[in-house]
């Protein structure tokens, strides 16, 4: 095993006992993985931030997640980055450029993302819902999350994504 799919193993294992954890606690065991990588490395930045932002402190986490982008993040963490900030930026009073960070990443093209990438393609679209809701974009935000969700429906996919795109055109009732 190399040092890295090693600590690979060391963070997941971590985060798996997120809850035996108090948030100081886990915030320093997460700090002390980060710190066997050097300063500015993306990953680390990226355990850290998601660390701040599961106890509570979204403040901190923005600052980080921006951070493990500007320094070259990719592959499944900067899509799990970039769907943590915007909803970090939303918590903070920022849907509108949560909106932003969302609608730009549900633009990647599928062939440029992996299948672990694509797996997310619906919490992109959850966390965007959440967002318009905040804006005032009900209706679009309701047909995102209805569309996201009609594939994993066991009948009426075919009917739930057909008016979840109506929500678009039809008129709102006002």
């Amino acid at each position: 095993m190399t040092n890295d799919q090693d600590w690979e193993r060391r963070v997941d294992a971590l985060w798996q006992r997120l809850d035996d954890h108090e948030p100081a606690g886990f915030r320093a065991r997460v700090a002390e993985l980060a710190a066997e990588r050097p300063e500015d490395d993306a990953a680390a930045l990226f355990e850290l931030g998601a660390a701040h932002d599961s106890t509570g402190l979204p403040e901190e986490a923005v600052v980080l997640y921006r951070r493990a982008l500007d320094g070259g993040l990719t592959g499944l963490r900067r899509r799990r980055a970039v769907i943590q900030l915007a909803s970090s930026l939303r918590n903070l009073g920022r849907p509108d450029r949560s909106v932003e960070l969302l609608t730009a990443e549900r633009a990647i093209p599928a062939d440029r993302l992996d299948a672990e990438e694509t797996a997310l393609a619906g919490a992109v679209d959850a966390f965007l819902a959440l967002a318009l809701a905040d804006t005032g974009r009900d209706r679009e935000a309701a047909s995102l999350a209805l569309g996201a969700l009609a594939p994993l429906l066991p009948r009426y996919n075919r009917s739930l994504a057909h008016y979840a795109r109506a929500l678009l055109t039809a008129p709102d009732g006002s």
